[in-house]
This record gives structure tokens, C-alpha cells and sequence, in this order.
């Protein structure tokens, strides 16, 4: 089997489609705040740069950030996830609003902070170290039944159900479990995984690991294009999934699905930085399958996305402008 191309044309016209189109995004939301400075010398207390501060800045992550992505593709996103009552919650709240994304569906937990990472970074956008605040076991039976809740309120409007998985503890097996009943409905599902919860994922449309998770999930060595098919076959039987989809950095992706299955080479010009780029895949393949895509067209415009945003500082987003002309 291979990969049917996109023409532009093609291309262009499920892009066109993106605005308006409702998609449940449901999982890990972060905040990611840069601490940009100059660095002059090394520091007489210990053998570590010395940053003076210049600006910070503050962006979306994690679940938020593909919610974001979604946002600015012209979607209409519902974002479900766990926020902490405190200052990185408002601001997240505050950013998401700014972001045009609602946070009807964020269930707060007294017990954690918000998730937030915390980079240092020179003005020539080299990180020099990153601070992360978080408390990542799972949420309790109580605030696990009310995203359940959020996600039933949000779902019956999808037309793609998303999970953005980060391990910080917002997505369980009950949490997936109901969005895979919504999916039972003729809604795909779409899985941004972690490995340690690849028994959680059964039942989903997409599961789509990266390199290294491939790799961990199947115990295989993925070097050729080769190894990328045996890899996807055996990820999608591990996860009893519908469809695979490794992402492999510059060599591209591999889709496996029953109905295709090949590589999709990668697009990237020039590599700025990396953070976030897999939030835009998501975003991607969400919009363009509720735009009627196959799973083949939504991998190669998800593909053309994350060229644009590699491009690009921080966890980036782009614009269906954007997307459109890299056909």
C-alpha cells in the first residue's frame, strides 16, 4: 500500500472548511512561561551563566496549546483539563481567553498547582535552563467524574474528539473510556499518547507516538522506512487502535491504517525550534478530519503544518493563510 497525494487544490479546499468546525480537545493543559535575557558572563557562585532579564513572555501548553492551535485554524474548540486555584491558573485562564479558547470546561483541583514550565532563555532563543511546576498523579475519583461531566456536555457538539496526553495527570482510564463511547458514535478520536498509558488508548481512530514512543512501545529500532511499517503495525496492535501515525522529526511521518500506509517525508526549511510542534500536528489532523479529510490527507496537511511551526519560536501556532500556501 501507499500514500495518496494532495494536490493543492484539495489542499485548499479542506482548509477552507476549517472555520467553525467543532472539535473536543481533552487532557494535560500547561503554561509556558520565557524568561528572556542577555547573558555577559559566568556567574562567580557557581559555574552557570548569568541571565540579565529583558522580557518574559507567556504562552499556552500542553492541551491548551492545541486548543490554541484549533483556535487559530478557525475551529471552534472545546478544551477540557485540570487547572489548580492559583496565579499560573488565572493567568492560563486569562490567556486562553486572549487566545479566543473557553475555559467553561477547566475543573479546578485544590490540590495541585497548575502546570506551568518555567524556560530561561538568551535573546538569541538559546534555553539555558527550565523550571517546571507540577504535581502529576492522576486526579481523584471526585474531579475525575467531573471532567467525565465536561466531556459529555462538550462531546455531543464534536465532530473530533482529541486527547492530549502529558502524564500530568488529567487524563485516566475512565477519561478515555468515555470519550471512546463518544467516538462509538461515528466520532473519530485522535490520541497525542504517553506510553505508560498505551493500554488507556484501545478503541481510538489515531494514535500518533513519536519516534522514541514507537520505539519504547514495540521494543523496535526504527531506523529505516522498513523498521517505521514494522513499528506502526506493532504499535497498532499493542494499542488496539484503528490507525498509527509516528512522527520522526526530519525524516517525516508513517501512517498505518488499513487503508494506507506509507511515509510522508518531512517539509521543514529551516528548524527555529521544535517546542510545540506536535500540538500543531494535533490541531491539524482534528480539523482537517472533521473537514471530511481521509486519514492520509489529514497526515499530509498535518505535515506541512508542523514545517511552518518548526520555524518558528516557542509553542507556535499558524493561521489557514499559513497552511494554504505551503501547497
Amino acid at each position: 500500500m501507499t500514500l495518496p497525494t494532495l494536490d493543492a487544490r484539495r489542499a485548499r479546499e479542506l482548509v477552507a472548511r476549517f472555520p467553525g468546525l467543532a472539535v473536543l480537545v481533552a487532557g494535560d493543559v500547561m503554561l509556558d512561561r520565557f524568561i528572556v535575557g542577555r547573558v555577559s558572563r559566568i556567574s562567580p557562585e557557581a559555574p552557570v551563566p548569568v541571565v540579565h532579564f529583558q522580557s518574559e513572555h507567556v504562552r499556552l501548553g500542553g492541551a491548551a496549546n492545541v486548543a490554541h492551535n484549533i483556535a487559530a485554524l478557525g475551529g471552534k474548540v472545546s478544551l477540557v483539563g485540570v487547572v489548580g486555584a492559583d496565579a499560573a491558573g488565572a493567568r492560563l485562564r486569562e490567556q486562553l481567553a486572549a487566545d479566543g479558547v473557553s475555559a467553561d470546561g477547566l475543573v479546578e483541583d485544590r490540590t495541585r498547582p497548575t502546570t506551568e514550565k518555567v524556560r530561561i532563555v538568551t535573546e538569541r532563543n538559546q534555553q539555558v535552563a527550565r523550571v517546571d511546576y507540577e504535581r502529576d498523579a492522576d486526579v481523584d475519583p471526585a474531579l475525575e467524574r467531573e471532567i467525565v461531566a465536561q466531556i459529555g456536555k462538550a462531546g455531543a457538539r464534536a465532530r473530533v474528539l482529541l486527547v492530549s496526553d502529558y502524564l500530568k495527570g488529567a487524563v485516566t482510564r475512565p477519561i478515555v473510556e468515555a470519550l471512546v463511547a463518544l467516538k462509538s458514535a461515528g466520532v473519530p478520536l485522535i490520541v497525542d499518547p504517553k506510553i505508560p498509558h498505551l493500554a488507556c488508548y484501545a478503541g481510538a481512530t489515531l494514535v500518533t507516538p513519536n519516534h522514541h514512543e514507537a520505539e519504547t512501545a514495540t521494543h523496535r529500532r526504527i531506523r529505516t522506512e522498513d523498521d517505521a511499517r514494522d513499528a506502526a503495525r506493532d504499535f497498532r496492535t499493542r494499542a488496539s487502535c484503528d490507525a498509527v501515525l509516528i512522527t520522526r522529526g526530519e525524516h517525516g511521518m508513517w501512517l498505518s491504517d488499513a487503508g494506507a500506509e506509507g511515509t510522508i517525508p518531512a517539509i521543514a526549511r529551516e528548524v527555529s525550534d521544535v517546542t510545540g510542534a506536535g500540538d500543531t500536528v494535533m490541531a491539524t489532523l482534528a480539523l482537517a478530519l472533521a473537514a471530511g479529510a481521509t486519514l492520509a490527507e489529514a497526515a499530509i496537511l498535518a505535515n506541512h503544518a508542523a514545517g511552518v511551526v518548526v520555524g518558528r519560536f516557542g509553542p507556535a501556532t499558524l493561521t489557514r493563510d499559513d497552511l494554504a500556501a505551503t501547497f
